[in-house]
């Protein structure tokens, strides 16, 4: 009897085992890459291609910015309520912004994105790619370049844009609050928390033409990582313009070199969403998980999510966080605006040395 039911165990552990490695089979493709999905192989040249031409070999730098910041500008072109008045609402993540760049990039809110679009739209040519498959991955391989970021989720099988997008679904720095939202949430249900979480975009982002006079300049002091820095200094009083003043879309910031966005500033602010801003201050991990989920929501406007090919795994792992919650040399706890009722701000250490003042980021 023992010996029938060891037999009996042994092979319900065969079979488990056996269905086990159904369910993780991988793939090898021509590269000696491992990947789930044999659709995704074709991924690996276009990485390699990207961190080459345009990433300059893995670093997180000014392209980087700017393709996570195209991912955004493209996939936000979604408009259902006006595809409700039976006008074309937008394909969302589906390549227009390139494929119909002279319509697009005069949009006044996509000032600035014919760069990039015409530094990538070689590399698309190169490889067998959508435009649509092309700008979402390039924004999750660029962010994986940066200390700190999350693993974002990639998938493939857009079709591309027939149509342009039309002009208006993309926030402009000098919209409302409530303005802002109802965008959100009319491209696809995002609510307040969500549109929060995106915006740690903007931890490893900068401005080139809000204020023309001075490209470059960061939204927060460490642009080269993705940390909580911009969660914390766009909660700290501002004192001054790096540039000049007067710029639609900006207002003042706490420190010389950084920009604050009239919008943030303002989200940072209001009771709709300052609690979960001040939440990712000394969060690292929240920012990560929070950052990532919204992503993969907003990667996938216009798509049923079910028709893709999950290829996630060929993203590489981030380099771990380099840098630690704290106010820049020269502020502390006494000068953070307190927005959320709920909860007192974190206290948080003060870098030691002189005031600090924010280089620009170098273009590539």
């Amino acid at each position: 009897m023992a010996f029938k039911t060891l037999s009996s165990f042994v092979a319900v552990l065969a079979a488990l085992q056996v269905a086990n490695g159904a369910l993780i089979r991988r793939v090898t493709c021509a590269g000696g890459q491992v990947t789930a999905n044999a659709a995704c192989c074709d991924l690996f040249p276009v990485i390699q291609d990207l961190q080459q031409s345009l990433f300059d070999n893995g670093e997180c730098g000014e392209d980087v910015h700017e393709s996570l910041r195209l991912t955004f500008h493209d996939a936000i072109g979604i408009s259902p309520s006006v595809a409700a008045r039976g006008q074309f609402g937008g394909g969302g993540a589906d390549g227009s912004i390139a494929i119909f760049e002279d319509t697009e990039t005069n949009f006044h809110a996509n000032l600035g994105v014919d760069e990039i679009i015409n530094e990538q739209r070689p590399l698309v040519q190169r490889h067998n790619i959508s435009t649509a498959d092309f700008i979402q991955l390039a924004g999750a391989i660029g962010v994986a370049n940066c200390p700190g970021a999350p693993r974002l989720n990639v998938f493939v099988g857009r079709v591309d844009a027939t149509q342009p997008a039309p002009d208006l679904t993309v926030p402009e720095p000098f919209d409302n609050v409530d303005s802002i939202l109802q965008r959100f949430d009319d491209a696809g249900g995002f609510t307040a928390a969500e549109v929060v979480a995106l915006l740690a975009s903007h931890t490893i982002a900068a401005a080139d033409h809000v204020d023309p006079t001075i490209p470059g300049t960061p939204f927060d002091s460490t642009p080269e990582l993705f940390d909580t820095q911009f969660f914390i200094e766009t909660q700290l009083r501002g004192t001054l313009f790096p540039g000049t003043a007067g710029n639609q879309g900006e207002v003042q910031s706490p420190l010389r070199g950084e920009l604050r966005l009239q919008s943030d500033a303002e989200l940072a602010r209001d009771s709709r969403t300052a609690c979960e801003w001040q939440s990712f201050v000394n969060n690292q991990a929240k920012l990560q998980s929070a950052f990532k989920a919204a992503f993969a929501k907003m990667t996938v406007l216009g798509h049923d999510v079910n028709q893709l090919v999950d290829c996630s795994d060929v993203v590489q792992t981030p380099p771990p966080p380099a840098s630690n919650a704290h106010f820049p040399a020269g502020l502390s706890n006494a000068d953070v605006e307190q927005a959320c009722e709920a909860t007192p701000f974190p206290t948080l250490p003060t870098d030691p040395g002189p005031v600090t003042s924010v280089a620009p980021v170098p273009p590539s």
